[in-house]
């Protein structure tokens, strides 16, 4: 960093060549280009010439938009040359970085923008997830704990805590608080003083900038370096849950589960919780029954295989149909959900609009299982009813028709046990936990990986279709294998199934274990 410094008077600055670099990195609607321009109005305002630049990221969360600010000292001096000022941050020479999300923070050590021997990491903790770590097959979320080691080993100072938390309380956004952390960590040669009159001269929201500027000042001056915390371990004891007062459908599922050892039980509460939410209380038993005769079979008291059937059976018992989809599309907490993600005000109009593609496959499985085979066949209705599914649908669930649609597409749940969708996945659910007792009487460990295999099918729609196609190819190799097929290959074919979806790299593993024959 340059070392240019202010006297007691916050005045006179000891001349350098070399401006002070800093880059922000934040998502759209976070304020990234306000706090940019609060930079260069706070250097402007003290004696520095100032010059900002962006690159917009692609989208959302494919990329943030990048806004790189050079100050430089000596613009009250009459002598000064207006100096020439880089257009894009260089890996290596930087000596700020703001990052308004943790993954955010770890895309700058990623590109080479922080350096241990200059770079001063200012982060939020929290984590809005990009669009691979959503899309991957399975658990596509990059590790919080590694965000944070790397982008601590790779700072020379890393300020850090939940900043979205920070904002929501005090009604402003991240770039607010982003604004008091720097002011806090004190490595720009301005005193508190100018930061709050650089807020007060954007005449915006200024009451709850100078509150949430507060909040940021104070965490990074008192030390409050807020990690993210490690996920509660499932091995905590399970606490025994009371029947009286529950309702009389009800209360017989949770004596079940209360009879479950505490770490089978963890689980399975909340799978009961799900399947009531998703059909009703006696699919919820149905749930119980199967986790139930799993225990009873040769090899199924393994705790391990208990546990991981507590969690994938509730998984795929409550797979994602076009009902279910509407169903969550249409609740009241997605509304207010989306209204707290875009800080919606109560003087606006928020508009929703879903973009719908439902292939003709997903409408003959929300139909009666007789119509649905039959409008599945090929004939004139197949071909009349795929012409009409070629092009997606914009449904505007803000308006009463849009929501009206869905709201009754949802309310199908009651017949759901006559839909095509359900015959067809009660059927699978039923294959794979017979495949599993089987495995379970050779060898448990085994039977656990066939468990987690349920992470394949997942999703909706063509995401669904090529996930299963390569669920099934993997059980066909497992039935004819079982007797010789190890954890390791099993979990090995797996991994390679989660990592390539249109499953070249598991039939790559099959044939390189001799298992596609």
């Amino acid at each position: 960093m340059s070392n240019f410094f202010q006297t007691q008077n916050d005045q006179v600055y000891a001349m350098s060549d070399e401006p002070i670099k800093i880059a922000i990195l934040a998502m759209g609607g976070e304020g990234g280009g306000v706090l940019a321009d609060w930079v260069v109005d706070l250097g402007e305002h003290n004696g520095c010439f100032a010059q900002t630049t962006s690159v917009p990221g692609v989208a959302q969360r494919t990329g943030a938009t990048i806004y790189y600010v050079e100050l430089f000292p000596g613009a009250n001096a009459p002598d000064r040359r207006v100096p020439v000022l880089s257009q894009a941050p260089l890996p290596g020479d930087v000596d700020i970085v703001l990052a308004s999300e943790l993954m955010e923070a770890g895309r700058a050590v990623q590109r080479g923008f922080v350096t241990p021997e200059r770079t001063t990491l200012i982060s939020s903790t929290h984590r809005v997830y990009s669009i691979a770590e959503k899309s991957a097959m399975g658990d596509g979320r990059v590790n919080s704990q590694d965000l944070l080691a790397q982008a601590k080993n790779a700072a020379r100072q890393f300020f850090r805590f939940d900043m979205e938390k920070a904002a929501e309380n005090t009604g402003s956004v991240i770039s607010s608080v982003l604004f008091g952390a720097l002011s806090g960590a004190g490595v720009l040669p301005f005193n508190r003083r100018q930061f709050e009159e650089t807020i007060a001269r954007g005449g915006v929201g200024v009451a709850p900038s100078l509150k949430a500027f507060d909040v940021g000042f104070n965490c990074v001056r008192d030390g409050e370096q807020l990690d993210v915390a490690s996920p509660a371990s499932l091995g905590n004891p399970f606490t025994r849950i009371q029947t009286a007062g529950l309702h009389p459908r009800v209360a017989p599922l949770v004596a079940r589960v209360n009879q479950l050892p505490d770490d089978v039980a963890t689980l399975a509460v909340e799978g009961v919780r799900r399947l009531i939410d998703y059909q009703d209380p006696e699919y919820a038993g149905l749930y119980l029954d199967r986790l139930d005769a799993l225990a009873t079979t040769s090899g199924g008291n393994d705790r391990l295989l208990q546990i991981e059937t507590a969690r994938h059976l509730a998984l795929w018992m409550s797979f994602e149909d076009s009902i279910r989809v509407a169903d969550l599309k249409s609740r009241g907490s997605r509304f207010e959900r989306v209204q707290d993600e875009v800080r919606r005000k109560p003087d606006q109009v928020l508009h929703i609009e879903e973009y719908m593609h439902p292939r003709l496959e997903e409408i003959c499985e929300t139909l009666p299982a007789a119509l649905g085979r039959w409008l599945a066949r090929p004939h004139w209705a197949n071909r009349l009813a795929r012409r009409f599914t070629r092009s997606g649908r914009r449904i505007k669930t803000s308006s009463i028709s849009g929501f009206m649609l869905l709201y009754g597409l949802s309310r199908l749940r009651r017949w759901r046990r006559g839909t095509l969708r359900y015959q067809l996945e009660n059927v699978r659910i039923e294959d794979w936990l017979a495949r599993v007792r089987r495995l379970a009487a050779i060898d448990p460990a085994v039977a656990v990986e066939a468990i987690r295999c349920q992470r394949l099918v997942k999703g909706y729609s063509d995401t669904h279709a090529r996930g299963l196609k390569n669920f099934e190819t993997l059980m066909a190799a497992v039935d004819r294998h079982q007797e010789r097929i190890s954890v390791l290959t099993l979990r090995e074919l797996r991994d390679a199934a989660l990592a390539d979806e249109h499953g070249l790299e598991l039939q790559a593993g099959l044939t390189r274990h001799a298992l596609d024959v």
